[in-house]
């Protein structure tokens, strides 16, 4: 992989002989803005906990409370050298790319009602700045950090972005306790009065969609052991850190619930009700790097990004990526190219395509004790990004349980979401083009064998799959029908008897839907024999509304 990137982010389609230049004697038109036909909605950051006063006066005097944040990596290059790559921050690249600003100008609430209705422009970024009140750099008495507080500022702050700038609806964007503080405000204080401040509208009515990076939606819970508890307190801050436990948080995500009420035995943490919000609207990042936290680590676990397992990263029908990222820092998840692409592409990627298996055979039977299961690793990747957008590995504790589902159904694996292509027109006019969005699936599945609840080694293979292959699919319409139906072209790799680069479309013809719209795409024979003759992946796409 080479190290040094250009920022042309879009789903990029590749320069081949059937998409010839401009000629030169023509003026080139201007690339197509792949997100220009999407609505800019206002967008609010939350940030996560600071700990106690000392990190929250050093959050507080930063404008954009942490998310401007930017870091630099060593990647290696094709000649196997070190070299230098930066990363600017999310905030940074959604101004430049993406025509965002920010309004930053003494209060931001008190800018914002000093506003005519309707005069803010709505491509902006605000920061919740529920922090203030705790920190003693201002010269008054620091309250105590409550979320529930913060819950109710953000409504408030909510409510003032969609009037000051005319838009229906705003995105919230949130890191860590961020996510929680979100959550209260859509499944509590939209139900019940904020004082002088009354709500009108449902949180969903409010908010278009909700973007988390590591947030604790199933709460912290550690393995405590050797004193590391103390350790890990000291390096996270006691101040208010009782809020992560799933007890605790019942009181500030139930409506009418008193903060401390116990939680009942089987309520279900993770679990936003579709009353509330729709959980299509909500895309969770979970970071499955432990070891680049510190000592927090120690008492989480290696299931985790160093502070919030991955199995409480998300909530329950969420769509999710995992990245090999940890819970924060330099090189956490806010900072990474790989959550800033996911968070693009669910912000402004008019495609998607859901992925599923179906047709798996089972396993063989148990016998002699032993018991055997499917085990699957995906990534996966689009066409233009230096970075894997999903990956569920063995080597990061995320791999994926091939179970089939209780209805029978597919096994969901994943739903991708690409932007328009970035495109030249082929003939120098002024006419942008349209051509389809790459992207690949790379699978892996393993047959693995337990005796006695523990795994059988006798006949494995180490990092050796049963079987390997990807995926490759290209989305978009018809060259004669730019504005038609959907359509995917798809082929796996091992059947590809050329570079992929050079292979467009991927196969000779789009794929045909079945009767309830969705695409089948049959494992190769390979696989067929090991997982099942009818084994197949099954995809999905359409057009966000």
């Amino acid at each position: 992989m080479v190290s040094i990137f250009h920022h042309h982010t879009h789903d990029e389609t590749p320069a081949t002989p059937s998409v010839p230049l401009p000629p030169p004697q023509r003026k080139p038109a201007e690339p197509h803005d792949a997100t220009a036909d999407v609505a800019r909605l206002p967008l609010i950051y939350v940030r996560g906990f600071a700990g106690g006063t000392s990190g929250i006066d050093k959050q507080v005097d930063d404008p954009f409370y942490g998310f401007n944040d930017g870091s630099t990596h060593i990647r290696v290059g094709g000649d196997g050298a070190a070299q230098y790559y930066q990363f600017e921050s999310p905030l940074l690249r959604l101004f430049a790319e993406d025509g965002y600003h920010p309004l930053v100008t003494g209060d931001p609430k008190a800018y914002l009602r000093a506003r005519a209705a309707g005069s803010v422009d709505p491509a902006t970024v605000w920061i919740h700045r529920f922090y203030d009140a705790s920190a003693d750099t201002f010269g008054g008495k620091a309250a105590d950090f409550d979320i529930e507080a913060a819950a109710r500022d953000l409504y408030e702050l909510v409510q003032l972005v969609r009037e000051k700038t005319g838009a229906d609806k705003v995105v919230l964007i949130a890191h860590s306790m961020g996510g929680l503080i979100c959550r209260s405000m859509l499944q509590k204080w939209s139900h019940q009065s904020l004082g002088d401040f009354r709500p009108t509208l449902p949180g969903k009515d409010l908010v278009d969609r909700l973007f988390t990076y590591g947030t604790p939606h199933g709460g912290i819970a550690f393995a405590v052991g050797g004193g590391l508890l103390d350790e890990f307190m000291e390096d996270l801050g006691p101040v208010g850190s009782d809020i992560f436990a799933p007890e605790k948080m019942y009181g500030y995500l139930v409506p009418h619930v008193d903060f401390g009420t116990e939680a009942p035995p089987d309520w279900p943490v993770n679990v936003v009700p579709p009353e509330d919000f729709d959980t299509d609207r909500i895309f969770c990042v979970v970071g499955t790097d432990a070891g680049d936290y510190g000592l927090a680590q120690k008492v989480v676990g290696p299931q985790s990004d160093g502070l919030v397992a991955t199995r409480n990263a998300y909530v329950e029908g969420a769509h999710r990526a995992y990245v090999h990222r940890s819970h924060s820092g330099r090189y956490g998840l806010v900072n990474s190219e790989e959550g800033y692409q996911n968070l693009r592409r669910f912000l402004f990627g008019r495609k998607r395509v859901e992925i599923a298996l179906a047709g798996l055979a089972p396993a063989p039977p148990d016998a002699d004790g032993r018991r055997s299961f499917w085990q699957g690793e995906i990534q996966l990747s689009i066409r233009g990004l230096p970075v894997v957008m999903h990956q569920q590995l063995a080597a990061h504790h995320c791999p994926v349980t091939l179970e089939p589902e209780p209805d029978g159904g597919p096994i969901p694996l994943t739903t991708v979401f690409l932007l328009d292509p970035l495109t030249m027109p082929a003939d120098g006019s002024n006419t942008p083009v349209s051509l389809p969005s790459r992207y690949s699936l790379h699978l892996r599945v393993s047959r693995l064998t337990e005796e006695h609840g523990l795994l059988f080694w006798r006949d494995h293979l180490a990092q050796t799959a049963d079987w390997d292959d990807t995926l490759i699919v290209d989305v978009g319409h018809e060259a004669d029908d730019p504005k038609g139906e959907l359509r995917l072209w798809a082929a796996w790799n091992s059947q590809v008897p050329v570079a992929i680069a050079d292979r467009y479309p991927i196969s000779d013809g789009p794929l045909a839907p079945d009767r309830d719209a969705t695409l089948s795409v049959p494992l190769p024979p390979s696989a067929g024999r090991l997982l099942g003759a009818d084994a197949s992946l099954v995809l999905r796409p359409s057009v966000r509304e």
